[in-house]
C-alpha cells in the first residue's frame, strides 16, 4: 500500500470536512460562548502542526493495523475511540480549567471530532483502495 497516498487522501478529507464544520457548526458555537478570547484570525502554523500530526498518528495507530487485519469494523471502532480520546482530552481539560467553557462546547466538539476522525479514516482508506494504491 502507498502510505503516502493514504495519508494525503485522509488528510484532504479531514481538512475539507473540518473546514466546513468550523465555518458552519463549531465556529458559531464557540463564538457565541468564548468570542472574547478568540483570535480574529487563527494562527495557521499551530493548526497545521495539529492536523498533520493527528492524521499521521491516525494512519499509523488505527488505519494501517485495521487494513492489515482486513476489518472495516475494527477501523471504524478504533478511529472513533481515537477521535473521542483526542477531542475529549481537549474539551474536558478546557471545561475543567477555563472560565466560560460550556458543556455545549464539549458535546458539539467531542461529537464532531469523533465523527470526523472516523469518517476521514474510513474514507481515506476506501479512496486509497478505490484508486488502486492498496
Amino acid at each position: 500500500m502507498s502510505v503516502l497516498v493514504l495519508y494525503l487522501l485522509t488528510v484532504t478529507v479531514f481538512l475539507l470536512l473540518d473546514m466546513l464544520a468550523l465555518h458552519y457548526v463549531i465556529g458559531p458555537v464557540f463564538h457565541t460562548r468564548i468570542s472574547t478570547i478568540m483570535l480574529d484570525n487563527p494562527r495557521f502554523a499551530p493548526a497545521a502542526a495539529f492536523y498533520l500530526f493527528y492524521v499521521g498518528a491516525l494512519i499509523w495507530l488505527v488505519v494501517l493495523p485495521a487494513d492489515n487485519a482486513g476489518s472495516l469494523t475494527l477501523l471504524a471502532m478504533n478511529a472513533a475511540i481515537f477521535g473521542a480520546a483526542a477531542y475529549g482530552t481537549y474539551e474536558f481539560t478546557n471545561l475543567a480549567t477555563l472560565r466560560g467553557w460550556s458543556w455545549m462546547q464539549v458535546i458539539v466538539d467531542l461529537t464532531w471530532g469523533t465523527t470526523l476522525t472516523t469518517v476521514s479514516a474510513v474514507t481515506g482508506l476506501w479512496l486509497t483502495h478505490k484508486f488502486g494504491f492498496a
